[in-house]
């Protein structure tokens, strides 16, 4: 990451640029770089390619001078500089909640949650969509489309509609109905595919070299290297929330693992540019058990990721072949952190444990990162007595059929009711 010394505001400075301080795409190989343009693989060894930089001066005071959403750290971003003034969600600024609850129930110090279920449309899919969606406009796109396990095609259907873009989503088939509805209500198209997340991910790759997707920029494959760069932001805020330093741990949810790698990246780049203390930090991902690939190859000692077909509530996370797999556990080994896996069980018992001490809904990957978080603190992996934050990526009122909650009595309008039912 190449950090440059502050230049003087001209029409060739990264702030007044349509990709702001992006200066080229990198193959995550073999190091080749590209032009920046709307491609996600090395022509030469066929690996994935993400943004890279040359930062002007970015300083505290710069940031907090921003608006209220991502668009504070746009001198971060692969973003122009008025992005604030172009109609986007504008996500981010969620709430870092100090769980001191749920910290005396697990027996640790000192734990947050980053809580993103307040997003426009309740996941953190905002943030890497709102990113795509700026892209797209750079790059002439007429159509936003994208492969989801649900959050993601509820974000684009919210952000075409806000942009004026028309748009077309891709889900398997048997997603929860609520993020079926979220994803149609905004008047895009949306199209349910017999087969798993990853059946769908291949058709949308076909599509995208067929004259039928002629005009469209797909969020996450076409668009992925900008799109991804949007779960960075999260690393910012928390780093900001705290006070401008970094966690002694986090623990993530793992779907194509983009979200924990990003994290990563966000982390040693507010390092490299000085607005946090180099200090270390160990990075946990979280997977259900139903959908683990990447935890049993770390279990296993393995570099390569063996493909699964997912068997597990936590749809938001049933990526049997994740993309980002082996460069997750590079970040988690090298942080010396874990992947960790849990059951449908702990996932359906941290979501209500979670609710109980902190009042935070979450949808059942919530659960999965929570109920990581309590396997490997009872196995001794992360320090109870470190500073520690834990991910919900999304709303409870997603996954409701997860959930066995209900009223507790049903009584008549009296007191004499309310003590017969033992309320008193």
């Amino acid at each position: 990451m190449a950090i440059s010394a502050p230049e003087a505001t001209t029409a060739e400075t990264p702030a007044a640029r349509p990709f702001g301080p992006a200066a080229a795409l990198a193959c995550r190989e073999c190091g080749e770089r590209y032009e920046l343009g709307p491609r996600f693989a090395c022509e030469f060894c066929f690996g994935p390619l993400e943004v890279a930089y040359e930062f002007g001066a970015v300083t505290r005071e710069r940031i907090a001078e921003g608006p209220n959403n991502i668009w504070r750290y746009a001198p971060l971003l692969p973003v122009p500089g008025n992005v604030a003034e172009l109609p986007n969600m504008n996500p981010g600024l969620t709430p870092l909640v100090r769980a001191d609850r749920l910290a005396a129930e697990l027996g640790m110090e000192a734990l947050h949650v980053k809580d993103d279920s307040g997003n426009p449309t309740h996941s953190f899919k905002d943030r890497v969509v709102a990113m795509a969606v700026e892209a797209a406009r750079n790059f002439g796109f007429t159509t936003l489309s994208c492969s989801s396990t649900g959050n993601l095609a509820g974000a684009v259907g919210a952000a075409s509609a806000r942009a004026g873009f028309r748009s077309c989503v891709f889900i398997p088939a048997g997603l929860e109905e609520a993020k079926v509805v979220m994803a149609a209500v905004y008047g895009g198209r949306l199209v349910a595919i017999d087969g798993t997340y990853d059946d769908v991910n291949r058709f949308c790759s076909e599509l995208i070299g067929d004259p039928a997707g002629e005009g469209w920029g797909f969020v996450n494959v076409n668009l992925r290297p900008y799109y991804a760069e949007g779960s960075k932001t999260l690393a910012y805020e928390i780093a900001e929330q705290l006070g401008w330093r970094l966690p002694e741990q986090i623990v993530i949810p793992i779907a194509s693992g983009s979200q924990l790698t990003k994290i990563d990246k966000g982390f040693r780049e507010l390092i490299a540019l000085g607005l946090v203390e180099d200090r270390p930090y160990r990075v946990f991902g979280a997977q259900a058990s139903g959908c683990s690939p990447v935890a049993r190859a770390y279990e296993e000692g393995h570099d390569v990721i063996q493909p699964v077909k997912p068997d597990t509530i936590a749809k938001s996370l049933a990526i049997g072949n994740p993309a980002d797999g082996p460069y997750v556990l590079d970040v988690c080994r090298r942080t010396g952190g874990a992947v960790g896996r849990v059951g449908d069980d702990e996932v359906v018992d941290s979501i209500a444990l979670l609710a109980r001490t902190e009042g935070v809904f979450a949808e059942t990957a919530g659960g999965v990162t929570t109920g990581v978080l309590r396997k490997l603190l009872a196995e001794g992996a992360i320090d109870p007595g470190k500073e520690t934050v834990v991910l919900n990526t999304g709303d409870g009122l997603k996954t409701l059929n997860a959930v066995d909650a209900g009223v507790t009595a049903t009584i008549r309008p009296s007191l004499d009711a309310f003590r017969e039912a033992g309320l008193d």
